[in-house]
């Protein structure tokens, strides 16, 4: 399984069209370790990129503080499943807590 995170500053990003970097986690559902981590830029922000890049990247999870309804439709027909409200923490925090069934999230931080 892998699991994007939006990240600004090394920590994840509210609003993931706006990000300086995505973290890009290999992780075994299985013994919920992490496998390996790649920071990767994204392309140029425009509306559905993303979700088809991302998808090319074969990620099955994006965990973001917030997300339009339509960037989430996106990703869900890219076959990503979308969890938002996620706390600003580090992309292992997120991506263990994720995997424990512990991730905390509040609500969408997007209102577009």
């Amino acid at each position: 399984m892998r699991i994007a995170i939006p990240l600004i500053e090394g920590k994840l990003s509210q609003h993931f069209g706006h990000c300086e970097q995505f973290a890009i986690i290999d992780v075994d559902k299985d013994s919920k370790a992490i496998r390996s981590k790649e920071l990767v830029s994204p392309p140029p922000h425009e509306p559905g990129v993303l979700p088809k890049w991302l998808s090319g990247l074969h990620v099955s999870v994006i965990i973001a503080g917030g997300m339009g309804q339509r960037a989430h439709q996106l990703f869900t027909q890219n076959q990503i499943e979308v969890v938002v409200g996620a706390p600003a923490d580090s992309p292992e925090e997120l991506a263990s807590a994720y995997l424990e069934g512990k991730l905390e999230c509040g609500e969408n931080v997007c209102d577009h």
